[in-house]
């Protein structure tokens, strides 16, 4: 599903390069369930804007379900993200001046879905979540957990088959949190989606299939036994 052969990435700070990445080699099959754990600073977002084609590497390769998306235009990695991507974000990302429900139909009438299947689909997500009855309401009228269990509905509404999620439950209370992973669980489990997603949460790396670590500028593979 998602293969990084040999993947580099440096930022200009002053008159200084600094290296994110370095040479990174990783394969992750379709599916598959994998945290991504690293210090702050250490590129694990950098890593995220790689493989949802938000950014470019400065060398190596980016694949993603056979095809190199690091050698895309801009319009077509844009392309890609509308279609094949789910994007859950810290802050939620939720427009303001949209209603819940509006919010999720915005993705879906920029992929040119049919409007009658989106609202039947961004409705029944919005059940599912436990919202349905709040699609009508504004984002600032909603608690940071329900923010965020809108931000999980709109990731899915398109049918992604990729969803990349940096620290999802990072601005929000251990109980919502843990409340919101696993309402991410049960919906990506069951529909058999690939997850990428930055953490610091023990308990979610305890749920994933896969831990990989990000130090230096490498990546390494946690071993299970040590969990």
């Amino acid at each position: 599903m998602i293969r990084l052969t040999k993947v580099s990435k440096a930022y200009l700070e002053g008159d200084r390069r600094r290296h994110v990445l370095r040479g990174v080699d990783v394969h992750i099959r379709e599916g598959e369930w994998v945290a991504l754990l690293g210090p702050s600073g250490s590129g694990k977002t950098t890593l995220l804007n790689l493989v949802g084609g938000l950014d470019t590497p400065d060398e190596g390769v980016v694949s993603v379900a056979g095809q190199a998306i690091s050698d895309l235009s801009e319009r077509a990695r844009a392309l890609y993200r509308r279609a094949g991507v789910g994007f859950i974000f810290q802050f939620f990302n939720l427009l303001p001046t949209l209603t819940v429900l509006e919010n999720l139909l915005l993705p879906t009438e920029l992929g040119g879905m049919d409007r009658t299947v989106a609202k039947r689909r961004a409705i029944h997500l919005l059940e599912r979540v436990g919202l349905g009855d709040r699609r009508d309401s504004f984002p600032d009228v909603l608690s940071g957990g329900e923010r965020q269990r809108v931000a999980v509905a709109r990731s899915l509404v398109h049918e992604p088959p990729l969803v990349l999620a940096d620290e999802p439950t990072g601005n929000l209370d251990a109980e919502t949190g843990a409340g919101v992973l696993a309402l991410m669980e049960e919906l990506l489990r069951e529909s058999g989606r690939t997850l990428l997603m930055v953490t610091h949460s023990d308990e979610w790396a305890s749920r994933a299939d896969r831990v990989l670590t990000l130090r230096g500028g490498t990546l390494h593979e946690l071993p299970a036994a040590g969990r």
